[in-house]
């Protein structure tokens, strides 16, 4: 997977490739760069690869080092100036002077800490990139980047408690609803209950709703909270009578869920929630959500 470099002044031109193996897997980059996928790397693992400066025959390139940089970066898309680099280890591929011909490099970065995945939000987004730079004294520098996902596998939670709730209108309605557990992993599947104890509203349809929360920021004044319906999943068509129980069964593949994050690098966090919502003939809704926790069984 590469990105071209373009031709700078018409003397030179950069590369930068990963090198992976046959059967490392891809992801898509996120929301932002459509139809872009890239490798999928994990905590601890060595990110290697290939640089190539091509200078045209006849031409001399001045400049002040060559550089491979990785780096992660947590980016804010609404603010700019409150991006910034988390993480970055630089290589020198050659020191200053000028160059007569092209040169190839390979580069390598072991066992590289990279505890935090790769995030594309609402307003914010957390990347891993391998930048390569031809540095210029008086011209502008030369850089080319190139995009990974990172995608830790976390053990499956120790507790796991079943989730049971009630929620009522005061001589109206009284449902109790139950959740087989309130950890899930991101291919996993609810599977519920609803009763009905007291119904004197005429419920139309009762659907359940994932619900994605990013917050990015820190403190209450100036956080930014976002709420995403992930899946609106119809789980009743008509009205139920009381003492009805209404089975639920929620799928979670096919869905974009990501694992719940919390306060990364003190910047933002991913919350999941299950949202039950009834709708009355009057087009009234009446809601309940609950958090789940969500963690990654498998990569890819």
């Amino acid at each position: 997977m590469s990105m071209l470099g373009g031709l700078f002044g018409s003397v030179c031109t950069i590369d930068v490739t990963l090198d992976a193996e046959p059967n490392r897997k891809t992801a898509p980059l996120g929301r932002d760069r459509k139809g872009e996928r890239a490798y999928i790397y994990t905590d601890g693992e060595d990110v290697a690869g290939n640089a190539v400066v091509s200078i045209r025959p006849g031409k001399k390139l001045d400049h002040q080092g060559v550089k491979v940089e990785l780096i992660g970066q947590v980016e804010m898309l609404n603010d700019k100036s409150q991006s910034y680099d988390f993480f970055s280890i630089t290589k020198d591929l050659e020191p200053p002077g000028p160059m007569y011909e092209s040169k190839q490099y390979k580069w390598k970065f072991g066992a590289v800490d990279k505890q935090n995945e790769t995030y594309s939000g609402i307003n914010v987004r957390l990347r891993y990139f391998v930048r390569l730079t031809v540095l210029r004294g008086y011209a502008s520098n030369i850089s080319r980047e190139i995009d990974m996902v990172v995608q830790n596998i976390y053990p499956p939670p120790e507790l796991n408690n079943t989730i049971k709730m009630e929620v009522g209108i005061e001589d109206c309605l009284h449902i109790e609803f139950e959740y087989d557990k309130s950890k899930y992993h991101m291919k996993d599947v609810v599977v519920g209950k609803v009763y009905f104890l007291l119904v004197r509203i005429k419920i139309k349809h009762m659907e359940l709703n994932i619900i994605r929360r990013e917050s990015v920021g820190s403190g209450a004044g100036n956080q930014q909270t976002d709420n995403e319906t992930l899946t609106k999943f119809e789980i009743m068509d008509g009205a139920p009578v009381k003492d009805q129980c209404i089975p639920v069964r929620l799928y979670f593949t096919g869905f974009d869920l990501t694992p719940t994050y919390k306060n990364v690098q003190n910047k933002f966090s991913v919350r999941y929630f299950l949202n039950l919502v009834l709708v009355d003939e009057e087009d009234r809704r009446y809601f309940k959500q609950q958090e789940i926790f969500l963690w990654r069984k498998k990569i890819g």
